[in-house]
């Protein structure tokens, strides 16, 4: 870690320093929560959690290498330098933001309701082209996942991307302040947390407070489709717009799908134009390849260096990966699900061939709109022509209902319960069909893509 000695993290945190004097100018070498991921001279940070309470493990600190413990309380018998503060998560805030100081590189703070880590990988691949990057690992973009990321800045990074995901009103300037960004990058406004953000104003009031910590000359990329967005007054920062219509600064051109390979698109903007192809298929990743272009030509990258982010891009978790099996081809997007994520997801599934089927599970934290959401993601599905619909939850049981109600309904089943539906499974899959999996991250939906990664050849469809 860059300049940070016992000393200057105690008076970052404002703790009161319990130990050894000499070891107050030795420098701390990485922040852990996590009593499983010591190294030598860290910072092991005492959480209190709802399953267990690190405090508790705080002599396993000091055994395996920590220079410091910060804390609420000291336990009976613990020894070896401890700072005591009044809450451990806050004094982790207020070091992150401390630390994040120390570096004079672009930042770039990423929101929106969908497409947030699909965004954020697809920019740190275009910048890595040019820069040293930090970025966001997993979705580590909350109160504790911010901290955590700014604690792996380097003095060999040159650029950061990092994810910021909220949830609740009065969340997003505690992460912006922490991180502060010189550039905001919005995906869009959806359908997500209406049940603490009430309506889409809402979420874009909340979201909206990351340019609140910009600089003057702080910029903003926002997807100039999203009425919301483009509509948006940012005051006197700049906001660049990409898209694909003709409001957009940075927008695409000629999007052709390459099926399961990828999709392809011209990048425009003013005089430039940069073919580039993305080994991920749908338009919802154009709009990811689109902004980090964007964001790319913002920090001087030449077009070589941003076709060749984009087509370095690879997907994490369970985010619109795709398997080929014996039996078919399954697309798992079962990490999350909200309204505008799965609309998204159900249009980049009706551009493949072959009969596509859709398993869509419950979403959740919709508020009082949750059945009429619920049931125009099954309208949504039959409009695209999905030609199997799948439900299972109870919330989805409005999906099976919007999916039946439609004009050319297509073939739709609704299984009360997980377990069912997996039992079904073999019967419900025909040989080659393409498969989309989606649902909220408390659904457990890995265990149905796991389920469908097993099953065998269909070989009564081939005789």
């Amino acid at each position: 870690m860059k300049n940070l000695s016992l000393e200057n993290l105690v008076a970052a945190v404002g703790g009161e320093y319990t130990g050894s004097l000499p070891d107050l100018q030795r420098e701390v070498r990485a922040v852990t929560t996590d009593s499983r991921d010591l190294t030598q001279d860290c910072l092991f940070a005492a959480l209190r959690g709802a399953r267990s309470d690190g405090h508790d493990f705080i002599p396993a600190a000091f055994s395996g290498g920590a220079l410091a413990v910060l804390a609420e309380r000291i336990p009976e018998g613990a020894g070896g330098n401890i700072i005591l503060v009044p809450s451990v998560e806050k004094a982790l805030q207020r070091l992150a933001a401390y630390y994040r100081a120390q570096f004079d590189i672009p930042v770039l703070g990423i929101t929106g309701s969908v497409g947030k880590t699909t965004a954020k990988e697809m920019c740190a691949a275009v910048l890595s082209q040019r820069f040293s990057t930090l970025k966001t690992q997993g979705n580590f973009n909350n109160e504790l996942g911010v901290p955590l990321t700014l604690f792996r800045l380097r003095e060999e990074h040159r650029a950061a991307v990092v994810e910021l995901g909220v949830s609740h009103f009065d969340e997003m300037r505690l992460l912006a302040d922490m991180a502060m960004p010189g550039m905001a990058l919005y995906t869009n406004i959806g359908h997500a947390h209406l049940e603490a953000f009430g309506d889409l104003h809402g979420v874009l009031r909340e979201k909206g407070r990351l340019i609140e910590v910009l600089p003057e000359d702080g910029v903003i990329f926002a997807c100039g489709d999203d009425e919301l967005l483009r509509d948006w007054d940012t005051g006197a920062h700049r906001k660049i717009l990409y898209g694909t219509t003709a409001a957009c600064e940075v927008r695409a051109e000629n999007i052709r799908s390459l099926g399961i390979a990828g999709t392809g698109c011209d990048i425009v903007c003013r005089e430039r134009r940069i073919p580039v192809t993305v080994p991920a298929f749908g338009l919802h990743i154009i709009y990811a390849a689109l902004g980090a272009a964007a964001v790319g030509m913002h920090l001087g990258l030449t077009d070589e260096e941003i076709a060749a982010g984009i087509a370095a891009y690879a997907p994490v978790g369970s985010r619109s990966r795709v398997f080929t099996t014996a039996r078919c081809t399954i697309v798992d997007d079962c990490y999350n699900a909200n309204p505008t994520s799965t609309a998204a997801a159900l249009a980049s599934l009706a551009s493949l061939p072959g009969r596509r089927v859709c398993i869509l599970g419950d979403m959740f934290e919709l508020g009082t709109e949750e059945n009429a959401l619920h049931r125009a993601v099954g309208e949504c599905a039959a409009a695209y022509g999905i030609e199997q619909v799948i439900a299972c939850g109870e919330l989805a049981r409005e999906i099976y209902a919007g999916a039946r109600a439609a004009k050319e309904a297509p073939l739709a089943w609704h299984f009360p319960n997980k377990e069912s539906l997996l039992d079904a499974l073999p019967q419900l899959i025909k040989q080659d069909d393409t498969v989309l999996i989606k649902a909220s991250h408390g659904m457990a939906f890995d265990e149905v893509v796991t389920a469908l990664r097993q099953l065998e050849a269909d070989t009564a469809a081939s005789k």
